[in-house]
């Protein structure tokens, strides 16, 4: 995976230029000089020129030419980071792409302007269940209706012209103890607030069949369930966009990352204890690792990444922001004994269950996730953590091996055996390279019926390719 390029506010490009022509000067940057302010003080056709005061009393002016660069075709305000770097590196020499952000790019770490743009993309919701209460004992037990109340939050997904899509946790629409009639395990009612536009459910002191009904106020929006899945705790739902706008016509759908990295920001945007919408800032403590939950009565392991933002119950659903408000995760657990250690699932998983499900839903019909199997477990060797000075991040590679083959399976049309190595994983062509064990299982939401396939792998110290492999309906499995 290639990390984006991440774009430079024309703030950022000056702070940029002003250190690189302190060190043309010849001058190191004086210990405690710090910058006062930066100011356009004139503006000439194309050319603006800006006027730096420092904490001693001097001052420096430098000029920016707007619009194309004619050596390199690219927009001014859109000069990345890395470009710069570059830029840099073969003017002055060989630095470090980490001790360059270090010595010449301090920048603000104020994300306020970052989660101001995130609200516009979140919710609180709540959901409504039909239960059975029982008091009393033996021949004095007594039982009674009543509708069970749940809160969550969640992010909106993706917006249409005609339908927006949002996605929250799947065990905020679950409930195990739920009575069969009227939605069963899954909410009978679900309705969203934005953010700015809140309420909450008050009883109506009327009654349906026994069930408490609640109003939800000018704000609330019915959402409709499209699908999801409890073995990775994702739930998607529906609403039509005019609804939504007709509330905030200025809501949009969350930016998605593609990776995240230990030690980045992690901005969680969500409605804890109830309280409504409010934010909490952390960092990313681990990219991965395995937590059990409970949803149903069943223990399942979930990927997960670990943070030590703050979040409480009704966060889960709600996003989870890097500091370009970008959705690196979805809030969906915490540690009850150290509010410290909390959890999201990784928009590499957000993405790929998502996008699987809405491609399965017809409008109508509940759908689920589904899956092709390789048909194969899976070791893993030679685990290191791998920096990368170019980018400043790093990450965690390791040699993925085939322990054993299942019969009949796709794998072993495909030619592979025991102990071959795993490279990348082809789908139309388009390759994706393997470097943690679990990338795998991501990848495969990704094939579908008639897709083409093929392995890249590690034979004997020879790198080989399989044959194409076509995908048939009867190869892909429902994911609960």
């Amino acid at each position: 995976m290639n990390r984006k390029k991440i774009f430079l506010s024309i703030i950022a490009i000056i702070l940029i230029i002003v250190c690189s022509q302190i060190v043309t000067l010849g001058c190191s940057v004086k210990e405690n000089l710090s910058i006062v302010s930066i100011e356009k003080t004139s503006s000439v056709g194309l050319v603006d020129t800006y006027t730096i005061l420092y904490s001693d009393g001097t001052t420096y002016q430098f000029t920016i030419t707007n619009g194309k660069n004619g050596e390199d075709g690219q927009d001014a305000d859109k000069v990345t980071i890395q470009e710069i770097y570059q830029s840099y590196v073969e003017k002055y020499g060989e630095i470090s792409y980490s001790d360059f952000l270090l010595d010449y790019l301090q920048l603000s770490t104020d994300n306020s302007l970052v989660i101001n743009e995130c609200l516009l993309s979140s919710m609180k919701v709540y959901t409504e269940f039909n239960v059975t209460s029982s008091s009393g004992w033996g021949p004095y037990q007594n039982t009674s209706k009543a509708v069970s109340v749940q809160c969550g939050s969640a992010v909106v997904y993706k917006m249409f012209e005609d339908v927006t899509y949002i996605v929250t946790n799947y065990h905020v629409v679950f409930n195990k103890n739920a009575n069969s009639d009227n939605g069963g395990q899954i909410a009978k009612k679900i309705v969203g607030y934005l953010y700015g536009s809140e309420g909450n459910p008050a009883d109506t002191g009327t009654k349906e069949n026994g069930y408490t009904i609640y109003d939800y106020g000018q704000y609330g929006i019915e959402l409709t369930y499209c699908g999801g899945s409890i073995e990775y705790d994702l739930a998607v739902l529906k609403v039509e966009t005019s609804k939504i706008l007709a509330i905030n016509e200025d809501v949009k759908a969350v930016k998605l990352a593609n990776e995240y990295y230990v030690g980045e920001a992690a901005i969680a945007v969500g409605n804890p204890e109830n309280e409504g919408i409010s934010a909490s800032q952390g960092i990313v403590s681990i990219d991965n690792e395995y937590i059990q939950l409970q949803i149903d009565s069943t223990a399942r392991y979930y990927r997960s990444i670990r943070i030590d933002t703050a979040i409480y119950g009704g966060s889960s659903g709600g996003g989870l922001f890097n500091k370009n408000g970008k959705l690196i995760g979805i809030t969906n657990a915490g540690d009850t004994e150290d509010q410290n250690i909390n959890y999201a699932i990784p928009i590499q998983i957000v993405k790929s269950v998502v996008n699987n499900i809405l491609h399965y839903y017809n409008g109508t019909d509940i759908a689920n996730a589904h899956k092709i199997s390789l048909g194969v477990t899976l070791d893993s060797s030679n685990s290191k953590y791998v920096f990368d000075e170019n980018t400043g991040y790093g990450k965690i590679k390791e040699n993925v091996m085939i322990k054993s083959v299942v019969e009949n399976s796709i794998a072993q049309s495909l030619g592979l055996q025991e102990d071959d190595i795993i490279k990348s994983i082809f789908v139309n062509e388009t390759e994706y390279v393997i470097d943690r064990y679990f990338e795998i299982g991501d990848i495969l939401f990704l094939v579908k019926e008639t897709d083409t396939l093929h392995i890249k792998y590690v034979r004997d110290n020879q790198v080989v390719e399989t044959d194409h492999y076509t995908v048939l309906a009867t190869d892909l499995n429902i994911i609960d």
